[in-house]
């Protein structure tokens, strides 16, 4: 044959992206091919590089899918396909056997560097055994891999691509280890805890926080899409522990850094199993703090909002937008709506006297609070030797059991068992003695309970948002016509009126009587947290456990 009539093609692959820009293997492949060519006299006509597996069809691979597709533009050429190694052309026996036989059909043979290719019975046997050797090494490197990566999850090291929040840092003698980064990491710790107490009523809320930071994640629409948010909600590696189907890992005590704690990550589960609210509103915008907030008087329904637009300036108006309603596309200038729900807000400012005996109830509530810690950790340490009693047991019933419906019923109960030990030992963590002083607790409290209206008159939406949340305990009934109805008010400043009007109290005569505050430490710690809001309907206190509600006021401090 004449080989000067015969035109090359060379076909290097390499199995990945780091290989091609860290190795020289396409590179070399492709120099080697070309002295090969030179050798015997080949023209090269082109280069044709995969960076892709082995395995599986040849048709997935770019690279020879199009090189097959230059043979069949020019029928009337012959050509050679040179490969440095018969593995290059295929790591799957079943795959190389269907290209070679492509290669036929189009009249081209295939030449390799390391081993000549015939057409005998006895060449294609070889060239059969050599291209199944090939698929049993690829085989046998995935599951070393596999191996290698369930043993290092098993020993608490995270794999896979990090989430949003985290960054692999290579750490000497341990490899790559997941780190905070910042300032993504203190985002997704503000939409847990955000999510966990009420701040944010929906993940669609979340998801327009999310979208807020510009460094922060998005598809190549530059959106932060629903899944995204899903996705971090429902990751449990936030909290600092492993979970992996694939691997068989339940919460798994990790070496990387918590986010956030267990117990939110489960508060964060039960909101999202809750009741569904309503969708994303994609023109929310900032111009309309009421919304949401306010009713109609004659409906019940949620005021709208809109803008309407005059000969000179746009006016911005709240309406009612249910068609049986009387009050149906009556609109109700902004202005006006925000100015009378402002006086609401403006009349809870209570007296400098109350502000001081709060004080002081805060003041007993932190020593009552420190006083009771080493009891809240015996009962917790004792809850946790339980847990492992009851864990013990289900093991040895286990071991003892053939059925293997009975032993996945025995590892569910001990995964459930494991996870409530992680919860104790938490809260138990917590209990340490508190950081800061106790002024720096009660501050960010007092400044908001003193007054609340200087929030609301900075003109902020998102402050004003906040300042409703904390101020009423439900939506605010507004008449067209006579104004806001008179709410129901929230549980801080409910308490702080109650300890003046004498409606709450016990003891003898209106003279002696000892007024009793009911303030919970939910509400506390919602107030102390910068952001937070949420609703909890007060419950009364009285005799001896006054004392405990107290406490309760120190857990705020206690969390600042």
């Amino acid at each position: 044959m004449d080989n000067h009539k015969l035109k090359a093609l060379i076909y290097p692959r390499v199995s990945s992206r780091t290989q091609e820009k860290e190795g020289h293997g396409l590179e070399s492949q492709e120099t080697r091919c070309r002295q090969y060519a030179a050798q015997k006299g080949y023209e090269v006509a082109a280069v044709f590089p995969d960076t892709m597996t082995g395995g599986g069809g040849y048709l997935k691979r770019p690279g020879m899918k199009n090189l097959l597709s230059f043979i069949d533009a020019q029928p009337n050429e012959r050509f050679v396909v040179i490969v440095d190694d018969l593995k290059r052309a295929s790591r799957d026996t079943r795959a190389y056997l269907d290209l070679r036989d492509a290669f036929r059909q189009r009249g081209v043979r295939m030449e390799c560097l390391n081993m000549k290719l015939g057409d005998t019975p006895e060449d294609e046997f070889i060239e059969t055994i050599m291209a199944a050797q090939g698929a049993l090494e690829r085989k046998q490197n995935g599951r070393q891999v596999a191996q290698k990566m369930k043993a290092r999850m098993q020993s608490g090291y995270w794999i896979h691509n990090p989430p949003v929040g985290y960054k692999y840092q290579t750490v000497k003698g341990r490899g790559k280890m997941l780190f905070a980064d910042e300032p993504l990491a203190s985002i997704v710790r503000e939409a847990f805890e955000g999510y966990a107490i009420g701040r944010f009523q929906t993940q669609a809320e979340i998801q327009r926080f999310f979208d807020g930071f510009p460094d922060f994640p998005r598809n190549k629409k530059g959106e932060v899409t629903r899944q995204r948010v899903t996705d971090t909600l429902t990751n449990p590696l936030y909290t600092g522990y492993i979970c992996s189907e694939n691997y068989g890992i339940s919460w798994l005590k990790g070496h990387h850094e918590a986010l956030i704690s267990v117990e939110t990550f489960e508060k964060v589960q039960e909101r999202r199993a809750g009741i569904t609210k309503a969708p994303k509103r994609k023109n929310i915008g900032e111009d309309f703090a009421l919304r949401g907030y306010v009713c109609c008087g004659d409906c019940g329904v949620p005021l709208r909002s809109s803008w309407s637009t005059g000969n000179t300036k746009r006016y911005a108006y709240y309406l009612c937008q249910t068609k049986s309603c009387d009050s149906y596309g009556k609109s109700i200038p902004r202005d006006k709506l925000e100015g009378e729900v402002g006086g609401l807000i403006e009349t809870l400012q209570p007296t400098q006297q109350l502000v001081t005996l709060a004080k002081a109830m805060f003041r007993h509530a932190w020593d009552q609070r420190l006083s009771q810690a080493q009891e809240v950790i015996q009962s917790g340490q004792r809850q946790i030797r339980e847990i492992e009693k009851q864990v013990e047991t289900l093991l040895s019933r286990i071991m003892e059991s053939t059925n293997t419906t009975v032993i996945t019923t025995y590892e569910d109960k001990i995964t459930a068992l494991e996870k409530k030990k992680i919860i104790l030992s938490e809260q138990l963590a917590n209990q340490a003695e508190p950081t800061g002083t106790y002024e720096e607790k009660l501050e960010p409290v007092l400044t908001f309970l003193a007054n609340p209206y200087k929030l609301w008159e900075t003109g902020h939406t998102a402050l004003r948002r906040l300042v409703l949340k904390l101020a009423f305990a439900d939506r605010i009934q507004y008449d067209r016509n006579q104004g806001p109805r008179t709410p129901e008010i929230a549980l801080p400043f409910k308490a702080l009126e109650r300890i003046t009007d004498g409606r709450v109290c016990f003891g003898a005569g209106d003279r002696t009587r000892t007024y009793d505050p009911i303030i919970t430490n939910d509400v506390l710690y919602q107030l102390s947290y910068t952001g937070a809001a949420g609703f909890i309907m007060p419950g009364r206190v009285a005799g001896k456990r006054n004392c405990h509600a107290a406490s309760a006021i120190g857990d705020l401090c206690r969390c600042g």
